[in-house]
């Protein structure tokens, strides 16, 4: 009985958190970034001011809250992870060390809050931000992978990690992009329909390559 309290009350408290998380995520990069390109300097300054410090907190502390509660759900889950579920939690996990080790920490350049280079901290905090954006959706892919009921039943989602070619394959991509993140350039991503069209192909090609290879 204990376990299936900690269980639900653990699926519960990482929803909602993950909500408030990626719901902000959204919010800088589909509103925020897009207002701060076109805002007057006085507005622009009210904003960071009194608007992008409130923010900033609910979406830092709901990416670690939303990666503490995963760690107890993987814990729960034990041995019976899927290959799409290992995926889901890598990606969780880059997005929330990309909001704590780049985003909040050049944030605070931009907003402020310490000294240093506001141009280039503006430009690796966009990068990181548009980089979790793009893993958003195939996170979202990963985390319900092994519960879409149809797929599962026909046998098309993978049950078990093992380590097929797909899975491999999968991890390797998901890296290669992350050093994108932290070394890399924007490219494509710097518009919010190229993040969107890119988030959309990467969840395609996850979904292939994890069950085709």
């Amino acid at each position: 009985m204990t376990y299936v309290l900690i269980d639900i009350i653990s699926r519960w408290a990482h929803v909602l958190f993950g909500i408030t998380w990626i719901g902000l995520l959204y919010y800088f990069n589909f509103v925020q970034g897009e207002y701060f390109k076109e805002a007057s300097k006085d507005a622009l300054g009210d904003v960071k001011a009194k608007l992008a410090t409130r923010a900033l907190w609910w979406f830092r502390w709901g990416a670690m809250f939303t990666f503490l509660t995963g760690v107890v759900l993987l814990g729960l889950m034990g041995k019976n992870l899927s290959g799409f579920i290992l995926v889901g939690a890598t990606l969780g996990i880059f997005m929330m060390l990309n909001v704590w080790l780049i985003i909040w920490p050049h944030q605070k350049v931009v907003l402020g809050l310490k000294e240093g280079d506001i141009p280039t901290s503006a430009a690796k905090a966009g990068l990181a931000s548009r980089t979790n954006t793009l893993f958003s959706a195939p996170m979202l892919m990963g985390m319900l992978g092994s519960q879409h009921g149809a797929a599962f039943a026909a046998g098309m989602v993978p049950i078990t990690v093992g380590y097929s070619t797909g899975l491999m394959a999968t991890l390797g991509l998901m890296v290669v992009l992350e050093l994108n993140a932290v070394f890399g350039k924007m490219g494509p991503m710097a518009s919010v329909k190229g993040v969107i069209h890119l988030s959309i192909v990467l969840t395609v090609a996850m979904v292939a390559m994890m069950v085709y290879l």
